[in-house]
């Protein structure tokens, strides 16, 4: 009988849990209240730290609490252009400036925003990675919802009651600098989980994959597997309608000032 394979023993968690021993709490907006729904809050940028795992960087933003003598302090995902000392505005009436957060509904057609909420009050869900942004399409007053593109380039309808924050997540073209050597790979993966190196099943024994083994690295069957398979087989492509590449397609339609 074979060995457990990796994508079973990644259920339960265990030493594939994520390490965040060193993470500086979740990345929120403040909990809405009547000051946010009705007017608006200010706060203070005090810093703007690096979060380990995490590519954004995170702003420190120190707000008065409206209710008792005394701040509070809420860690933000920091947008590009937002600095030390800045003075950030959170409510319906809000003006409009980077790093503002407002409901979705009061922003224009067209506002770059991120760490968008998807449900109203959940402190922020959508387009939090560094270099990320959402982009508004379109309100519908009469139902109160607000039509948004995701950075995936899917277009999602939100509560206009949402809030956002203006502007684009700091830390763009992380990831256009290349790796050049597997230590760096190490060091960037030991801070956010144990997912590096990958194997592939096909370098694996017969014992540890059902791709493993032969004389030769390959599969040996087919890697299309049914969607009802057991744990131990489900590997490859899952339930898939068709394989290979996509050859031929539509034939493009020429213009009129091209064909004459």
């Amino acid at each position: 009988m074979g060995r457990r394979i990796r994508v079973q023993r990644k259920g339960p968690g265990g030493i594939f849990k994520a390490h965040n021993k060193h993470r500086k709490g979740p990345a929120k907006f403040r909990p809405i209240d009547f000051g946010e729904r009705h007017g608006y809050l200010k706060g203070l940028v005090k810093d703007i730290i690096h979060d380990p795992g995490r590519g954004a960087p995170l702003a420190i933003v120190e707000f008065r609490c409206p209710y008792k003598y005394k701040k509070l302090k809420s860690t933000m995902i920091a947008c590009e252009g937002m600095h030390t000392g800045q003075f950030v505005y959170c409510g319906k009436k809000a003006h409009m400036q980077i790093g503002n957060v407002l409901p979705v509904g009061e922003l224009p057609e067209g506002t770059a925003i991120c760490n968008v909420e998807e449900k109203v009050g959940d402190r922020g869900r959508l387009a939090r990675t560094s270099g990320n942004y959402a982009t508004v399409i379109a309100h519908n007053p009469d139902t109160k919802k607000t039509r948004i593109r995701l950075p995936s380039g899917a277009k999602k309808v939100v509560q206009s009651h949402n809030r956002a924050m203006i502007g684009i997540v700091a830390g763009g073209g992380r990831t256009d600098k290349p790796m050049l050597k597997a230590g760096r790979a190490y060091h960037k993966y030991k801070a956010k989980r144990n997912s590096w190196p990958r194997v592939r099943g096909v370098a694996m024994n017969p014992v540890e994959h059902p791709h493993g083994g032969g004389n030769h690295q390959h599969i040996g069957h087919p890697s299309t597997v049914s969607r009802s398979a057991c744990p131990g087989q489900k590997i490859g492509l899952i339930a898939a309608r068709r394989t290979g590449r996509i050859r031929g397609g539509k034939p493009e339609k020429k213009s009129k000032e091209e064909s004459v």
